[in-house]
Formats: structure tokens, sequence, C-alpha cells
């Protein structure tokens, strides 16, 4: 019992030893002290939120819920002992002993900076999971924009945090002072500053959202589908699925062609007939085309046949459609079935195609019989 009582680094063996038992017994029980906490949270939060899974929850809260709980055990522990004279020393007129203090408060709402900033992955999973039950589209794009700003937000405010707790920073002061350099930053962070005024533009405005299909007219003239839209930047998955990031700024201030917002989608086709082929010909031709047209009202909803053009090479005739917003392989079998109609229609009545081009026979000066033919195309 003698023993306990021994001086070692001017503290008892029984507080040194009572300080590392209550450091261990944290370390081995932090499981299942923070998978308790977890279950406690989750209870409350599944009173809001049915659907929510339980083994998600654990994965995302309960390692960083864990960490936390040791790092603040481990530091009130410690708070018990008496710190030997042979640390007490100065460093830039700063104690050594006050330093360790400010250094373990730092670490402690560091840790627990990371564990707010995990639940908040948890909230955007949960309203994300519900965000895709709708069909809204603005509902998956409002989940990012809160998990990324309200991370930021939780983020400045540990730094606070830290500034007031850990070194007893007077943060009034802090922010005033930054007000008087805030022009200078501003203008040394003047891009930045403009793609998150940008985000907020994105946000309110709704000119896309995540997963439409754009076409961003800038100095790439972008082609692609939307992935992310963050507070600095969006994301774009291309048609040769590389993945370009695009500043908001440029998609604000670029012209977006918004490919899935369209109501219709347009086709044309061309025919050049040959002069050759008589006036009731051509106006069956047309004929038939309309009438087949018409067949396929379930799909097309405005359709057009006009002779457009007469030139030289022959009789223009422009078949023009509107469909409703299929799917893009089902557009180019609409179009498909329409090609092969015309290409049966013109070998049935036997209606000949314009040339693409002209021959021109060149004699020779002295009336030989040496012939060269060239083929304008």
């Amino acid at each position: 019992m003698h023993f306990l009582d021994n001086i070692l680094f001017e503290n008892s063996v029984r507080s040194l030893l009572t300080v590392l038992l209550i450091i261990s017994t944290g370390l081995i029980c932090k499981k299942w002290l923070s998978r308790n906490l977890a279950s406690i949270m989750f209870v409350i939060l599944k009173q809001k939120w049915i659907s929510v899974e339980k083994t998600i929850f654990v994965d995302l809260v309960f390692k960083p819920l864990g960490t936390f709980l040791s790092v603040f055990i481990s530091f009130i522990a410690l708070m018990y002992l008496k710190f030997p004279e042979v640390l007490k020393f100065n460093i830039d007129s700063y104690s050594f002993h006050e330093i360790l203090i400010k250094l373990s408060k730092s670490i402690i709402i560091i840790y627990f900076i990371i564990f707010i900033r995990s639940f908040i992955n948890f909230i955007s999973f949960v309203l994300d999971v519900k965000a895709k039950q709708s069909n809204e589209k603005s509902d998956d794009q409002l989940v990012v924009f809160f998990r990324d700003f309200t991370k930021a937000v939780v983020s400045i405010f540990g730094v606070l945090m830290i500034l007031k707790f850990g070194f007893k920073v007077d943060v009034g002061a802090v922010l005033t002072g930054l007000s008087i350099v805030g022009a200078a930053l501003a203008l040394a962070a003047k891009e930045s500053i403009e793609n998150l005024i940008a985000s907020f533009i994105i946000f309110f405005d709704k000119p896309f959202f995540i997963g439409d299909f754009v076409k961003v007219n800038n100095q790439t003239n972008t082609t692609g589908t939307i992935e992310e839209i963050g507070l600095r930047s969006t994301r774009i998955r291309t048609v040769e699925q590389t993945l370009i990031t695009v500043p908001n700024k440029q998609m604000v201030d670029s012209v977006v062609d918004n490919w899935s917002m369209r109501n219709a989608r347009r086709a044309e086709i061309k025919i050049e007939l040959s002069h050759s082929n008589e006036l009731k010909s051509i106006n069956e031709f047309i004929q038939l085309l309309e009438n087949y047209l018409k067949s396929q009202q379930g799909v097309i909803t405005k359709s057009t046949v006009y002779v457009t053009d007469y030139t030289k090479a022959g009789t223009i005739i422009t078949v023009e459609y509107f469909t409703l917003d299929i799917l893009i392989e089902d557009y180019f079998v609409l179009k498909q079935a329409l090609i092969l109609y015309i290409k049966q229609s013109i070998d049935t009545m036997v209606m000949k195609i314009a040339n693409a081009g002209g021959d021109i026979n060149i004699f020779n000066a002295d009336g030989g019989g040496n012939v060269v033919t060239t083929t304008i195309i």
C-alpha cells in the first residue's frame, strides 16, 4: 500500500495509475460507449426518418464519435495530474504547460468538428435517399448544396472555436481586423468569391440540375452530363467519358444549352430528286411521306413535307418532324425507319435521285480518239 503513495513526476503512483486506468477504460469501452450514444441518437432520428438504416448511421457516425470520446476522456483524466516542475519552462513568453493545454483543447475541438461533419454527411445521405424518391431534380441539387455549404460553415465555426477556447483570442477583434484586410483578401480571392456567388445563382435560378445533359458554349464548348454542382465548380461527365471541372462563374456567364429540358426532338431529312421525275410522281411521293408521318402520330407531334428548292442538280424535298421527348435510341430507330421507307418508296415508284456530280469529257485538240473523263463530285 505504501508503494501507491510513492511520488513519481510529482504525482503519487496512485494518481498515475488512476489516470492510466481511466484512459485505458475509455479506450477499451469507447466502442461500447460510442455505439450506445449512436444508438440513442439513431432512435431520435428514427422518429423523423422512418426509412433510415442503422448500419449506415453507425458506419458514418460511430467511428468519429468514438475517436472524439477517447480524446475527450483522456484530456479530462490528465487534467487531474499535477504538472511536473521539470516541464515548467517558457517558450517565447509562453509556458510549456499553457501551450500543451491550448493544443489539447484545439485537438478536442478538431475531433468534435470532424464528428459534426460526419453527422452532416449522414443527414445528407438520408436527404439524398428521400430526394431520389421524388421526381423533382431540384431536390438532388438542394442536398449537395446543403452538404457543402453546411460543412464549410461548420469548418469556419471550428476555426473560430479554436481561436476562442483554445488560444483565448478575442474573436471579435479578429473579425474586426479581418474587415480591414477584407478588401485585400477579396481582391486576392476574387475568382473564388465570384464562383461562390455563382453557385448561389445556379441554386436559385436553376438553369440545370444534376443529371441533366447540357452543352456549355464556353472556351471549350463542353458537352456532357452534370454530375456535381459544388460551391466553386460544376463537374461534367463528357460524351468521351472524361470528367471536366468548369468554374461556376463560367457556367453562369456562358450560354448553357440544356438538352434535358427540351419538350420535343426535331429531325430534318433532305431528298434531292432528279429533274427527270414527272410532277405527278413527285406529288404522289410527297403524299406517301405525309401519310407515313401521320401514321406515327403516337410519337411524332408535328410534321411537314415540302418542296423547298429547285436547283441545277434537282428538286429538293425537305421532311421536317418533331417527336416527343423520347430516348435518343428510340429517336434514331424512328429516323432509321423513315429513311428506309423513303428508299423503299423511291424504289417502288422507280424515281431517280439527282446526280452527286457531273462528267467532263476532254478530247485531244487534233481530234484523236483518246478521251480523258473527269468526274466532279
